[in-house]
């Protein structure tokens, strides 16, 4: 019953934290970038199915629910040549819960400088880069309900300036007695403000340039403002609608109130042969209005060398409308 309470409640004080939409007013969107092909294959439908090494992302609460340890590398080619990868690990503490690290890491590329007396550029090179990590815990406080949480540190950088912020994700997971039903919530991006400062923002000010003969080449910083980051709260429910020794599909959906963008749904199933083989599918973004995102795809490969130790390969494909598609690779070990 209490965990029934903490589950209900944390929908309650989500909701209340989460009152407007203001559309593309936050900083460091690479945060709402999906990981693993697993999850993105099944249109990021995932919170109530997220049982391996991703549930660090996804919700913090799953990584407990698993004995076995296990550690990712994901990469996605993302639009206009940019790079987006992904590690994490994590460890089943035995009885006292699990923990976990990961690491998100998105790459723009070099980019020529360019000025308006030298737009053809100026021989020198920028680059753009955004970082977070995070350090996780999960506990099952009862063999049906788990919670979890992950406190992060996020920074963005172009050239020589940068912004970085501190927030923290929450996760709860319950297991059913209703046909394996699992219902999830999380609240995600919960931290400070980002303001961007460096010595780009420096400029040469005259204070007064009605005067003549006084200081005009003083030191100054421009003022930029400060932007939240793209809290998210989601609610998820999945169900094994088939599960035999040889053959198993997995249902998911997920609803998603973000404080940057209107509410839409996430839906995918997976269909796991022979706990060898897995077909994914689904569906991104119902609902949003303008949205590119969409159809998404996967196959994935399990192998066990033993009952502890193993690995997978996952791939994703995901439609973007007019920017084309991504596409999504990871390698995964258990041990």
């Amino acid at each position: 019953m209490k965990a029934k309470i903490f589950f209900i409640l944390s929908i309650v004080v989500a909701s209340s934290l989460i009152a407007q939409t203001k559309v593309g007013s936050t900083a460091a969107p690479f945060l709402n970038i999906g990981v693993g092909p697993r999850a993105i294959a099944m249109g990021g439908g995932f919170i109530a199915t997220a049982y391996d090494v991703t549930a660090l992302y996804w919700n913090p609460a799953a990584i407990s629910r698993t004995e076995h340890n296990e550690a990712m590398f994901a990469h996605s080619k993302w639009f206009a040549d940019i790079n987006y990868n992904w590690a994490g690990a994590k460890l089943n503490l035995n009885g006292l819960g699990s923990v976990g690290l990961s690491v998100m890491y998105l790459d723009y590329g070099k980019m020529e400088v360019t000025t308006l007396l030298e737009q053809d550029g100026t021989g020198e090179f920028f680059s753009a880069k955004d970082l977070s990590i995070g350090l996780s815990y999960a506990y099952n406080l009862t063999d049906r309900f788990s919670i979890g949480g992950t406190v992060k540190y996020i920074n963005q950088r172009i050239w020589n300036s940068s912004a970085s912020a501190v927030a923290f994700d929450i996760g709860t997971l319950f297991y059913s007695n209703i046909f394996d039903l699992r219902i999830a919530a999380t609240i995600t991006n919960f931290g400070t403000d980002m303001k961007m400062s460096g010595k780009d923002l420096m400029v040469l000010y005259d204070i007064d340039p009605d005067i003549f003969g006084n200081n005009d080449q003083i030191l100054a910083n421009l003022r930029t403002d400060s932007y939240p980051l793209p809290l998210l709260f989601r609610v998820g429910l999945a169900m094994d609608i088939l599960n035999l020794p040889a053959s198993k599909i997995t249902v998911g959906v997920d609803a998603l109130h973000p404080n940057d963008n209107a509410e839409s749904l996430n839906v995918g199933a997976e269909y796991v042969f022979n706990n060898f083989l897995a077909l994914r599918a689904g569906y991104k973004s119902l609902f949003l209005k303008n949205s590119e995102e969409g159809l998404t795809l996967g196959i994935g490969v399990k192998y066990d060398f033993t009952p502890t130790y193993g690995f997978s390969f996952d791939y994703a494909y995901q439609d973007f409308g007019l920017l084309n598609n991504t596409q999504h690779f990871s390698i995964s070990v258990r041990f």
